[in-house]
Order: structure tokens, then sequence, then C-alpha cells
């Protein structure tokens, strides 16, 4: 796993190296003499404030940062970047009635028993591959896992036309429809899981 936190505060040209091997699941390096290529299959994890203060869009107005300044600020992730990123969500900031509320939360061990049985549904599916979860899935297997129904259908369309979406963001979004559905323990996707993936590709840079 790797971790960037301050994600626009690293160089653009270094967040712009990760492409090749998030896409490829390796990574080349050339030198004058020739060049090697290394295995680098790993997940990605980042972290992301709005703006250079971290207050943008909340609604106590504490923000002074310019628009321009935001938009060059969020301008340092590019979209091909995002485009190479499963799942994107935006955290707003936690209230005090939130903080002081003494809610039970799901128990670990429930989500671990959900989410090894939607693992054991993706190594049966794969069985006989060289495929070991929906993330790695080739294209005959998206086609063959990702059916969906015209409802479902409909819902991919208007998502990508409302949201420009790249052919990757598409399949991206797929994959993780097919993700939730096998935690749902659905044999087939969803108009509620094909939702819910939508939901995680809305992020915008700036205020494109």
């Amino acid at each position: 796993m790797l971790f960037l936190d301050e994600l626009p505060e690293f160089r653009t040209d270094t967040l712009e190296v990760l492409r090749q091997p998030l896409e490829d699941g390796q990574v080349t390096i050339s030198r004058v003499h020739g060049s090697v290529t290394y295995p680098s299959e790993f997940m990605l994890v980042c972290a992301m404030n709005p703006c250079k203060c971290g207050w943008y869009g909340d609604p106590s107005g504490r923000c002074r940062c310019s628009q321009a300044s935001v938009d060059q600020y969020m301008g340092r992730i590019s979209g091909p970047l995002l485009d190479r990123i499963d799942i994107i969500v935006e955290v707003p900031a936690v209230k005090f009635d939130e903080l002081s509320r003494r809610t039970v939360a799901e128990p670990s061990a429930a989500v671990k028993a959900r989410v090894d049985a939607a693992r054991k549904r993706q190594l049966a599916r794969y069985e006989g591959s060289r495929t070991l979860c929906n993330a790695l899935m080739r294209p005959a297997e998206l086609r063959s896992a990702c059916a969906l129904d015209e409802t479902c259908t409909n819902l991919m369309k208007s998502a990508f036309e409302r949201l420009q979406m790249t052919a990757r963001s598409y399949d991206r979004v797929l994959k993780v429809a097919r993700t939730i559905a096998d935690l749902d323990g659905s044999d087939t996707i969803g108009p509620q899981h094909i939702a819910e993936a939508i939901q995680y590709r809305s992020f915008r840079i700036g205020n494109g």
C-alpha cells in the first residue's frame, strides 16, 4: 500500500509517474545504457484538502482562498491520474453533534466477514485465470462479469454524459459496481449498485 497525504503538495511530475504502475502493475526505469522493468502492483490511497487552508466549501465561510487559488491547488491533480483511481470520496467536516453522539458502529468483525465473503465470490469467479479480484479484470472478464440490464445501462449512459467520463473511468465504475454487488451477495449488478459506484466518480477539479 502507498499512502500519499496532502496529495497536491507533491510535485506534479512525481504524481504523473504513478500512472504507468497504476495502469500496468509494473514500472520501467530507462537510462542511457538501457531500461529495466520491475513489478509494481500496489494499492494507492490518497488524502487531500479542498484548498490550501482546508476550509473551501465549508458552511462556516472561514475559507479566504480565492477561486483562482482553489482552482490552481486542485488542478495539480490531473484528470488522467484521477482516471486511474477507483474510488473518490469527498468527506465533509465532522460537526460537534456527530462527535458527541453515542452511536454504536458496526463491529469490524461483521465488516470483515462481508469482505471475506465477497473475496471468495471473486476467487470463484476467476478460478483458473490470473485474475484474483475485480480490480484486475481483463476486458473479456469485464464484459461477462459486469453485464447490465436496460435500467443499469440507462443509468450508466446518463452518468457517462453528465460526468464526462472517459472509457477508463467507465470501466472503473463497472468494476466498483461489481464489487458492491459482491459485498451485497448479489450475482448480478443492480441499479442500486451502479448508483453507488457512480457516487464515487463525482469528484471535480476546481470549479470545472
